[in-house]
């Protein structure tokens, strides 16, 4: 498998990707801010019509709406966490942007950028060039460093925003901060598995991590292995089955490893479960002897 160029662009532009999205999907859940994840998906797809339709690169319309965007909703909303009002609204906008682009971009002519957006929509991780897997890495890895230097105070002002603001941790700014590189991370992830997919890359992982274990720090090394692990898998069932998509199978097995994580988390609490019951009947049945 790996004999083949395209997989070794796919692998090294998707580990990157995946690590990019399973550390900040993480925080994503944590922060309830799943809503906006998936809008920003959308606003990737917009953005990538708005270029297509004026004729330049469909990334530059990817990254300039995706993170714009985002750090717009954290203005929006309240300490740069924006409620499903803000982030409804700024759907409903940009979907209504999303239509106009498409009439325009269906009566142009412009073969070529129909197809990358088409890409943009769908994925492409296996039709990366050497240069865009390279540079898709080096993105990504500039998101993962990005969230591990915010990792710390993120995790204060996402657990007690109060007692951080008191403390002197500008929660406001490190929310749109965090709001920044998750549209970085979207608008990165939608060229490797779609907009339409994006959402369970970031998701599902930190989603199944949140189960597994309550300590931050555990649950963030958890949901990126965890992400890597899925786009691992799925680049080798979508080689090995060739009727199979590269992004349906990556998301495929995330969502099957959330699957797993809430069975784990179930058998768990009916283990702590019973066990309660058991010392509670103890002492019971030994007065009752």
């Amino acid at each position: 498998m790996l004999g083949h160029e395209f997989m070794r662009h796919a692998f090294l532009a998707g580990t990157f990707v995946a690590l990019a999205c399973g550390l900040i999907g993480y925080f994503v859940v944590l922060r309830a801010q799943v809503f906006a994840g998936d809008a920003l998906s959308h606003v990737a797809f917009t953005g990538a019509l708005a270029a297509a339709a004026a004729g330049v690169d469909v990334r530059l319309g990817l990254f300039v709406a995706t993170v714009g965007v985002a750090v717009g909703m954290g203005l929006l909303g309240r300490r740069a966490r924006p409620d499903d009002v803000v982030i409804g609204s700024v759907f409903a906008w940009i979907l209504g942007l999303g239509v106009l682009f498409l009439s325009i971009f269906t009566t142009s002519s412009s073969g070529s950028n129909g197809t990358a957006a088409v890409r943009v929509l769908f994925g492409s991780i296996l039709g990366l060039s050497a240069a865009d897997a390279r540079l898709a890495a080096a993105i990504a890895a500039l998101a993962v460093v990005g969230l591990l230097v915010l990792a710390r105070p993120l995790l204060f002002s996402t657990v007690d925003p109060d007692v951080a603001r008191g403390l002197g941790v500008p929660v406001r700014g490190i929310g749109i901060a965090f709001l920044a590189l998750l549209g970085l991370v979207a608008a990165e992830g939608t060229q490797a598995i779609g907009a339409l997919m994006l959402l369970g890359l970031l998701a599902a992982p930190g989603a199944a991590a949140r189960l597994l274990t309550f300590r931050p720090w555990w649950g963030l090394l958890l949901s990126g292995a965890i992400a890597v692990g899925s786009m691992w898998l799925g680049l080798v069932l979508s080689y090995e089955i060739n009727s199979l998509p590269a992004s349906t199978a990556i998301v495929g097995v995330a969502a099957l490893a959330y699957v797993a994580a809430g069975a784990v988390d179930l058998l768990r609490r009916g283990g702590r479960r019973a066990a309660g019951e058991l010392a509670q009947a103890g002492p019971q049945g030994s007065l009752g002897s």
